[in-house]
């Protein structure tokens, strides 16, 4: 669709209301980057480092923010509710490739989900002191939890600002209880801090081993792109969206370095990796008086809210391309009762209900999404460059050019073999990919026998965010 169309859309629609103030948009960034990465994956990356387990998430952290520069120049440019897509296909124009991108930030919010749904189970066990570490049992809660999500999603979610402020103090709340614990142990000579600078990569380098783990804590720092989301309900968002969007993104970076930095203080790495409830593990070590239970609970709740909302993001998205019909319109349909994407609501489900069951592991779900998403980015970070040459009127953030190249760069890497990423990650994404592909084939050879209009996706239209961590 061309800029005309788009600005004749904006003259015959309501525009959305603008409510949110740096405030508000600064705990809606934090809310949507903490979450599953951190609480689960924290003993899975000091597997990969040993003690330096701060180090993968200070070089992910560093990744995360170079490209979020990219999207500060991008969302202040084109302040509008639609991401990577739309910038995607201002840059190129390609609908193959914007389509792509659109499904590959679709297919990340669903292994996101799979991935909170078994630290889900995981810390289901740990509450109710059930002692299911592995196996079939923790497949079958996963799988219940994502049909109950399935449910609430069809039954439909009205989300709020407000709510999201809740969450994230909730999901605050835990972390916090972990860095006090840390600043407490370290106070009466508790734990052993000299652990945080031994490397223990097993037969890598050093620096292969601080590379592979970076893989997978990168998964931590996903979420801090779906706030250009919000630039049509932000007040002046061209002037309160950088600072705001760094100073997120640096105190959720703090955080989980402090995090990080206390659990394999006070757990020994290969005790802190051994399972999918690390940090259940630092608040027994550090604070045996502290209830586990509730911190189980705590920890429920923040990797169940991401599970929600980011299969809401992916059925939404599916239902917006095919609302467009550039994938089966079949997929579009939506309940007369509950008005929901009921089509689009049960595809993405099952596509969970596979990667929960024959994927499984919550390294391989996270690493598939951290794989997904730096394709994005990558494919973001030259959209920037690409798009210096159409310039707006409006004043707006730019990032020094050295950035985004960098980005591009870094980004690009750590998506290739060179990385040690486990081929599990490519084959997995690759499948969610190929579905994308096929779906995209159908609808075209559809419309070749009927002889209809080729479909064009125009990203402006699409309901869904990005993932959430």
């Amino acid at each position: 669709m061309t800029d005309t169309g788009s600005e004749h859309t904006k003259t015959e629609e309501p525009t959305l209301k603008r409510v949110m103030g740096p405030g508000l948009l600064l705990l809606f960034i934090v809310g949507d980057i903490l979450g599953t990465g951190i609480y689960s994956l924290t003993g899975k990356v000091a597997n990969e480092v040993g003690g330096v387990v701060w180090l993968p998430f200070l070089v992910a952290f560093t990744v995360a923010l170079i490209t979020a520069f990219s999207y500060l120049e991008l969302v202040t440019k084109y302040p509008q509710a639609a991401g990577a897509a739309l910038y995607t296909h201002k840059a190129f124009g390609i609908q193959f490739v914007t389509f792509m991108v659109a499904f590959a930030v679709m297919s990340s919010g669903i292994t996101s989900a799979s991935t909170a749904s078994r630290a889900f189970a995981a810390n289901f066990s740990s509450a109710f002191e059930l002692d299911l570490k592995t196996g079939v049992w923790i497949t079958v809660i996963g799988l219940l939890f994502m049909s109950a999500v399935a449910a609430i999603n069809f039954r439909g979610v009205g989300e709020s600002v407000k709510l999201n402020v809740l969450l994230t103090c909730v999901e605050l709340s835990g972390l916090l209880i972990i860095v006090f614990i840390g600043m407490w142990a370290l106070g009466v000579g508790d734990g052993d801090f000299g652990r945080v600078t031994e490397f223990d990569t097993g037969d890598r380098t050093a620096l292969g081993g601080v590379i592979a783990a970076t893989t997978l804590a990168f998964f931590a720092m996903v979420g801090f792109e779906d706030s250009v989301n919000m630039a049509e309900e932000c007040k002046h968002p061209s002037k309160i969206f950088p600072k705001v969007l760094l100073i997120g993104l640096i105190s959720t970076g703090i955080i989980y370095i402090l995090v990080s930095i206390t659990a394999v203080a006070l757990v020994p790495p290969d005790q802190l990796g051994e399972g999918d409830t690390p940090l259940i593990k630092v608040v027994e070590a550090g604070a045996p008086s502290f209830p586990t239970d509730i911190f189980a609970y705590i920890s429920m709740f923040a990797v169940a809210n991401s599970a929600l909302i980011n299969m809401l993001m992916a059925s939404r998205l599916l239902y917006g391309m095919a609302r467009q019909g550039v994938i089966p319109k079949a997929l579009g349909k939506v309940h007369p009762t509950r008005r929901t994407p009921y089509v689009a609501i049960v595809f993405t489900t099952l596509l969970a209900f596979g990667l929960i069951t024959f994927v499984g592991e919550v390294p391989a779900l996270g690493g598939t999404t951290a794989l997904l998403l730096l394709g994005v980015f990558t494919v973001v970070n030259v959209a920037v460059l690409v798009l210096r040459k159409d310039p707006v009127e409006h004043s707006h953030f730019k990032t020094p050019t050295f950035l985004p190249i960098l980005g591009a760069v870094s980004c690009g890497f750590l998506t290739t073999p060179f990385t040690d990423r486990p081929n599990e990650e490519y084959k997995v994404a690759g499948i969610l990919l190929a579905i994308g592909v096929v779906l995209w084939a159908i609808t075209w050879y559809i419309n070749k026998k009927t002889g209809a209009e080729p479909a064009k996706l125009n990203p402006e239209e699409l309901t869904g965010d990005g993932p959430v961590n």
